[in-house]
């Protein structure tokens, strides 16, 4: 029983850990990616308010949609990733916490 334990609790242990870091990491830049998104959206729009640009919504809209596409891979790699149990559901806690807790 013990030779069965072993593996596990090594296994939970370090995903938990490594999700907490990963987690607590991606809040941290998830906040500084909405703040540089947030302030150069502005900019564009002050310069399209002062007639020095002029902005391509359809353009920005396809653009977009194209960012979203890139994270519903994200989630298919991080879905197979969370089907080693042991491993990915520590990992997915541990991720939970530091997203949190960042």
């Amino acid at each position: 029983m013990a030779d069965l334990l072993t593996p596990l609790i090594g296994e939970l242990g370090v995903g938990g850990v490594g999700g907490f870091v990963v987690g607590y990491a991606l809040k941290k830049l998830a906040k500084l990616i909405a703040v540089a998104l947030a302030l150069g959206f502005l900019a564009l729009q002050y310069l399209a308010y002062k007639g020095i640009i002029a902005i391509d919504y359809t353009a920005m809209k396809s653009w977009a949609l194209g960012l979203t596409g890139q994270a519903t891979r994200l989630q298919t790699l991080i879905a197979d990733f969370i089907v080693h149990i042991p491993f990915g559901a520590s990992f997915a806690l541990g991720g939970y916490l530091g997203f949190k807790k960042g």
